[in-house]
């Protein structure tokens, strides 16, 4: 637990003059029906007639005694509606405890309780905590707001902190009170809009919520805590007290090596995972693999098929498993669903010392309305737009979040953080970026509000990404933000001091859907679809990107990658290996969802496995065989990765040849050997096929999709093939080559 100091064991009150009869008596009406908005005001240590009086509230208790040092002193009993009152000896506070005797049930006899009064600490939050919350500045709000174990005035207990500005009446409620929010209200802070109470003796483990009174006196859903650090398993939605215990973390290594890398020049294939369907046990009700046991498996899995990084769908909690993790509630909780937030820690520890980073996708553009959440927290619109027209999504029925508000952009900046910080995580894929950047996104006209030039562009969620990426930025060295945008919107991954958006990646949608849709073509008419492959590299240095094949790509009808592929089961194969070796060897990352990488026929489901069972067949093992030796190759070649975000690093060879649907490229990085890719799309074999090279000698034949390793037909060039003096593509040496049906093989220049 963490050591704070109070700035009173007596309360802010502890002086105030004698109440007079009806102000008490309106005060205690307030307590029993729970509309008390000021608790401190009346509760705890007062002074009264220049003797300290004691008032608890304690519904149902036998008897409640104070006790300061050796004295104990009985309160008395209020009309027996809980509410006890005594004085102290003595004319100045001393820390006391009450000891409360509760009635037993049934053949169980009395129970004792000995606590301190939350209502005799003083203030707990700095006034810096508050100014900056007020600002939205505050980068370690999950430290500051929600519960955290600490000790107050050498006693052990949890503070609560939330944020309600127009509330009422806030209470902490949970099994240590019966869930009755007369029990413990919490003190407001006014000037950040912030409420919040010491409970003494409670530790880690306690479920929790907050129940609120709106500014009319309605009482509200009971809420989840926005900056819980841990949850229930859903479908239960209370909120938990998490350890303030650091993790012990191994990893210093990889985060110093990380924080010295630049990421544009070194290689990334990222493998794309659903925590929740990687691997059921169908042996034990179809379940699936929790942190340790992911642990054990995943990682060396991902690190056999040559991987660099993991991307998790979504794992900050959520109530609805078909979200995948994409309608979050908990932003600053890992799921309980996988384990505890210690057990997510250990597995990213694991990952990093295998040499694996881990990237999480994370939800910042909306969420979902479910009442126990963020929707109408206190009442009003707090963390979303009051008009649907700015604040409601009509394609997920989700609630936007607010952008313009100082508080909600620091508890997303800060979510962010406390991901990167506090969990070492490598970087985040931030989702649906596009949808934050246009107020018109999705709808007709009428339906939304023009900027405050009369545009179309979110103004304040441009402001919000550029501050996101600027924290990021300086608070962590190395970590990566990337971007799910669809639109060209300009500069997403220019600098922040360029006017751009600051973040590292950007996802190539165009890329991506250009080259799905040249590949499902029948091959016989994709000399009139040519451009598609070749017209990502008209934009490719405009931003710095990221080459997805996602989730979204083989769920909701689309079908698997394999099953986007034409022709008969030979064929469809042969596709999708040339596919594969195209993609990673055009310049950009990359990006794999589970499945893919083995040809799973069927599309997504996320309550089962992949079809692990294919690797059985020998034709899909050499699928998986090729997306590993290509993983291995674009790791270990600098020309593939070294000069990704420069034009120097690629040049065409061949981009105009759409009546044999062929396709030459060299990969170039300074001092290493050049890289020549050639792809043939089409099933026909083409025999002394010349390609101008422009470096004369032999050229090493390291890669070939149609290889019968990797179940194709075998055809190749033996290897190795020599230039010959004869003119081509602009070069004065060239090769003559064997293409093999549907396939990509790539050379290296042989440096010897």
């Amino acid at each position: 637990m963490s050591e704070v100091s109070a700035s009173s064991r007596s309360g802010s009150d502890t002086t105030s003059d004698v109440p007079a009869d009806t102000a008490f008596a309106a005060q205690q009406d307030a307590l029993l029906h729970a509309r008390l908005g000021d608790p401190f005001a009346f509760l705890g240590p007062h002074a009264v007639n220049g003797k300290i009086e004691i008032r608890t509230f304690q519904p149902g208790a036998k008897s409640v005694h104070a006790r300061c040092g050796n004295k104990s002193v009985e309160l008395s009993a209020r009309d027996h509606n809980g509410l006890f009152i005594g004085q102290l000896p003595g004319k100045n506070v001393a820390p006391y405890v009450l000891d409360i005797v509760w009635p037993g049930h049934a053949h169980a006899g009395d129970t004792r309780q000995t606590i301190e009064d939350p209502y005799s600490f003083g203030l707990l939050l700095g006034e810096l905590d508050l100014h900056l919350i007020a600002e939205g500045r505050h980068r370690e709000l999950g430290h500051c707001l929600g519960a955290i174990p600490m000790t107050v005035d050498g006693i052990e207990g949890v503070r609560f902190a939330v944020w309600a500005p127009n509330a009422r009446r806030v209470s902490v409620v949970g099994d240590f009170n019966s869930w009755d929010g007369r029990r413990h209200p919490m003190r407001l802070r006014q000037q950040a809009g912030v409420w919040e109470l010491f409970i003494p003796r409670l530790g880690v483990g306690e479920r929790y919520k907050y129940e609120l009174l709106d500014i009319n006196g309605q009482l509200l859903p009971l809420k989840a805590d926005p900056i819980a650090r841990a949850t229930e398993l859903p479908p239960a939605t209370s909120s938990v007290v998490a350890s303030a215990t650091p993790f012990r973390w191994s990893d210093e290594a990889w985060m110093k090596a990380r924080n010295d890398l630049k990421p544009c020049s070194v290689p990334m294939s990222i493998y794309e995972v659903h925590a929740g369907s990687w691997l059921r046990i169908t042996e034990e009700g179809n379940r699936h693999l929790d942190w340790h046991e992911l642990g054990d498996r995943l990682i060396p899995y991902a690190l056999d098929m040559g991987f660099t990084h993991l991307e998790f769908l979504p794992v900050m909690e959520h109530p609805f498993a078909g979200s995948w993790g994409y309608q979050p509630l908990s932003q600053f909780a890992p799921s309980a669903r996988f384990g505890s937030p210690a057990a997510f820690a250990a597995f990213v520890d694991r990952c990093h010392n295998a040499g694996l980073g881990v990237l999480l996708d994370w939800v910042p553009a909306h969420f979902p309305s479910d009442a126990h959440g963020l929707a109408q927290f206190d009442g009003s619109a707090l963390y979303e737009h009051a008009d649907p027209r700015e604040g409601f999504h009509q394609d997920w029925n989700t609630l936007i979040y607010n952008f313009g508000r100082n508080e909600v952009r620091g508890f997303l900046i800060a979510s962010a953080l406390e991901w990167l910080e506090h969990f070492h995580i490598d970087g985040l894929r931030v989702d649906a970026v596009a949808s934050m950047l246009y107020r018109d996104y999705s709808r007709k006209a009428g339906e939304w509000i023009p900027n405050i030039h009369g545009g179309r562009e979110n103004l304040e969620a441009v402001a919000f990404l550029k501050e996101l990426n600027a924290a990021v930025a300086e608070r962590c060295p190395g970590a990566l933000m990337i971007a799910e945008e669809s639109t060209a919107w300009p500069g997403v991954t220019a600098p922040v001091s360029e006017n751009g958006l600051g973040f590292s990646y950007k996802w190539n949608m165009g890329w991506m859907h250009d080259t799905l849709r040249y590949i499902e073509h029948d091959p016989v008419h994709r000399r009139h679809h040519h451009n598609d492959m070749t017209f990502g590299m008209v934009y490719a240095y405009s931003e710095k990107f990221v080459l997805p094949i996602s989730h979204d790509e083989v769920v909701h009808g689309k079908g698997s990658l394999l099953g986007k592929m034409p022709g008969d089961e030979w064929q469809k194969l042969a596709n999708l290996r040339a596919y594969l070796g195209f993609m990673w060897t055009h310049p950009g990352k990359k990006l794999l969802f589970m499945g893919c990488e083995f040809g799973q026929r069927g599309e997504w489901n996320h309550d089962g496995s992949p079809e692990w069972h294919l690797l059985d067949d020998p034709r899909h093992r050499g699928v998986q065989r090729l997306v590993r030796d290509l993983n291995r190759f674009y790791v270990e070649q600098p020309a593939l990765h070294e000069s990704d975000c420069q034009p120097q690093g690629f040049g065409w060879i061949i981009g105009d040849d759409a009546d044999n649907s062929v396709f030459a490229f060299v990969r170039r990085s300074p001092n290493a050997p050049t890289v020549l890719v050639v792809c043939n799309m089409t099933p026909v074999p083409r025999q002394d096929y010349r390609i101008g090279v422009p470096e004369g000698g032999n050229w090493d034949e390291v890669i070939n999709s149609d290889a019968d390793v990797y179940g194709g037909s075998n055809l190749g060039n033996a290897g190795r093939v020599a230039t010959t003096e004869h003119a081509s593509h602009g070069h004065t040496q060239s090769l003559v080559l064997t293409l093999p049906p549907l396939s990509t093989v790539i050379f290296r220049k042989n440096q010897q």
